[in-house]
């Protein structure tokens, strides 16, 4: 099997659209790795992601906004002998994103930013919200400051 590493943002975004969950790597206070499966959209080398207002999670982005957020899709066992452990592996497309978290505040930048989350589910964008409902969460946004991909075994 080869492998290959991926720089066209397109083949990036297929790859994220492809997603249904991301995973964001945090530090906590202790310097220790906290990894957790979030929501998302995705779009113009930035992803999105929403949240209870209150958590750990919140606690450590606000303390350390660094992260790592990965994806990976196109899950496929392989093997080339059935009765030979070593001969089995996994195709697969991933892409890692390291940035900071902002968190985003405006209202209507909140709205925007749903609705583009809303998009990775969906495939619209044109949602109703009331107004309770957007004061309530959180929205974040972290810029790709760096982009790494790969798929192994295509």
């Amino acid at each position: 099997m080869k492998s290959r590493m991926i720089s066209l943002p397109d083949v990036i975004e297929e790859i994220i659209s492809d997603c249904e969950v991301c995973y964001v790597g945090m530090i906590d206070r202790e310097q220790m790795p906290y990894t957790l499966p979030f929501n998302f959209g995705y779009a113009e080398e930035t992803v999105y992601l929403h949240s209870a207002p209150t958590g750990r999670k919140i606690e450590v982005l606000r303390n350390n906004p660094n992260v790592c957020i990965a994806f990976s899709t196109a899950h496929q066992l392989y093997k080339q002998s059935e009765k030979v452990a070593c001969s089995y592996g996994m195709k697969y497309k991933s892409v890692l994103i390291s940035g900071k978290v902002e968190f985003v505040e405006d209202f209507d930048e909140k709205v925007r930013i749903l609705n583009i989350i809303m998009r990775q589910y969906t495939h619209s964008g044109d949602f109703s919200y009331n107004d309770p409902a957007v004061n309530n969460v959180t929205v974040m946004k972290v810029r790709a400051l760096k982009t790494e991909a790969k798929a192994f075994g295509y």
